[in-house]
């Protein structure tokens, strides 16, 4: 080892020598030491997170339990943490205990329970993972439920506090004063999305932030661009609600290594308040992203509740739906550019179909076939709630009207929304009328009534038996629509 400009530098066989027993030491179980911890009042769970770097990128955690008798935790998402460690109240050694199908029972006595998750082991072990683990540098980014163990029986009423050293995290939750989150344990059970390290920028709207966390920096856009380009994005949800939906939302991007696509994957997890991620290439450039759909199309999942149990061709199909038609009512389309959007989708949606109907659709679940059925139903239930009030409400109403009835929603409840705006049952007649058809067998005549026909030189628009009805839906003739959108965040399309 030779002393260089106030470093010390390994050469030759040394730095083998180091790499060698860094590797051992990444590889071993470290069995942590009982110690007093520190001193807090009782009442709350407590969580300390420490993200350490050496020898590799991991989240060290303590738990300081709040109730005495023997208890189970368990990781939502298991495989990432094979052992915890039990430190007793009495000065008496730690007790290993494996973790088996995520779950871990902790003994009675039990004081603190330690456990480690090995961040860039799992990355070497299984490549990089959206919920895992992935990031570059210094930065990291994962799914809270693969890292957090929570108590088997979550209750809101169970008050949890977590505390983070080591780097600036992004979680879906704001800290307090003190830089703690105060929580419950229901909090944990969908964690959202966690990004350690990286950088922050923030998009400022009117009753909304969004706190974004850059895992990498882009190669051809600073920072503000990106965030900017979010403010815009977000901006667009407001051609279908009046306001926006939550008042602070955690965003992360997390830029992919020599791809220049700007939509490469997103994902809204249902946490509270909700937290999205999105894939994006490292190399694309800002027209790139302002052309593209997908973190509009996350970001619209906030405009509906989570639906239980989960039921992609309301959730997804409302998300589908409405990116091109928020995209047209903002100026980023035209609204020919729209319909020739929805008819490609429709045309796929039907090739995966190959003949078998909108109910056989539905059971299989399949994406991107689901996709695109739940957006053909979403246009079709917003055509019938339109002719039903004279072109004076629509999906947009339903999704108000579930809005007043909480965070979380079922089919039942948006079929009963439905029925409620139309001011009559529309929901079931639709459903009855269609699911049995072979999918998308109604589009035709749809379009046809509509003044949308497919010709060899594109979409065109013209006037039909229900064209304005048809405008109401492009916003052009709805005035709360076309108002709602702040100048500052208007982009006209090309």
């Amino acid at each position: 080892m030779k002393k260089r400009g106030g470093r010390h530098v390994f050469t030759g066989g040394e730095a083998g020598l180091l790499a060698l027993l860094l590797g051992l030491l990444a590889c071993q179980t470290v069995r942590p030491v009982a110690s007093p911890g520190p001193q807090e009042a009782p009442g709350a769970l407590r969580y300390h997170v420490a993200y350490v770097r050496e020898p590799g990128h991991a989240l060290e955690v303590e738990v300081v339990l709040d109730q005495k008798g023997a208890q189970e935790f368990l990781f939502t998402e298991p495989g990432g943490v094979k052992t915890v460690w039990a430190i007793p109240e009495e000065a008496a050694p730690a007790v290993e205990l494996t973790v088996t199908d995520g779950r871990v029972r902790l003994p009675a006595g039990t004081r603190s329970l330690r456990y480690r998750y090995p961040l860039d082991e799992r990355i070497r072990e299984r490549g990089p993972g959206f919920f895992t683990g992935m990031g570059q540098g210094e930065a990291r980014h994962l799914a809270g439920r693969t890292w957090l163990l929570r108590p088997w029986v979550a209750s809101p009423s169970r008050r949890v506090e977590l505390s983070l050293t080591g780097a600036k995290a992004l979680l879906p939750w704001e800290p307090d004063a003190a830089g703690h989150y105060q929580l419950t344990a229901e909090d944990l059970v969908d964690s959202g999305f966690h990004s350690f390290g990286g950088r922050r920028c923030q998009a400022r709207l009117p009753g909304m932030v969004l706190d974004v966390a850059l895992v990498a920096p882009m190669h051809h856009l600073e920072d503000a661009a990106v965030c900017g380009w979010l403010e815009r994005t977000a901006g667009q949800l407001l051609t279908v609600r009046r306001t926006f939906p939550y008042p602070r939302v955690a965003l992360h991007v997390v830029p992919v290594e020599g791809s220049g696509r700007p939509g490469l994957f997103g994902m809204l997890m249902w946490s509270s308040p909700p937290s999205i991620s999105l894939l994006v290439g490292q190399e694309a450039r800002l027209e790139a992203l302002e052309g593209d759909w997908a973190a509009l199309h996350e970001l619209l999942h906030l405009t509906h509740p989570a639906f239980l149990p989960r039921t992609a061709w309301i959730s997804e199909g409302l998300a589908t739906y409405f990116t091109e038609l928020a995209r047209a009512r903002s100026g980023r389309q035209t609204p020919a550019r729209a319909w020739t959007r929805l008819l490609e989708g429709f045309e796929r949606g039907k090739a995966q179909a190959a003949g078998r109907t909108l109910e056989e659709m539905i059971q299989e679940d399949a994406p991107p076939g689901i996709y695109w059925v739940g957006a053909y139903l979403a246009l079709m239930l917003d055509v019938e709630l339109r002719r039903a009030t004279q072109h004076q409400r629509g999906l947009e109403d339903v999704l108000e009207h579930l809005a007043r009835q909480g965070p979380t929603s079922t089919p039942t409840a948006y079929g009963a929304a439905v029925d409620a705006v139309a001011g009559k049952p529309v929901f079931e007649e639709v459903l009855a009328r269609h699911l049995r058809e072979p999918a998308f067998a109604g589009l035709g005549g749809l379009l046809e009534a509509l003044g949308v026909t497919p010709t060899p030189g594109g979409i065109r628009l013209h006037p039909a038996r229900e064209s304005l009805l048809r405008e109401t839906l492009e916003g052009r003739s709805a005035s709360r629509l076309s108002q709602s959108v702040p100048r500052s965040l208007e982009r006209k399309h090309p």
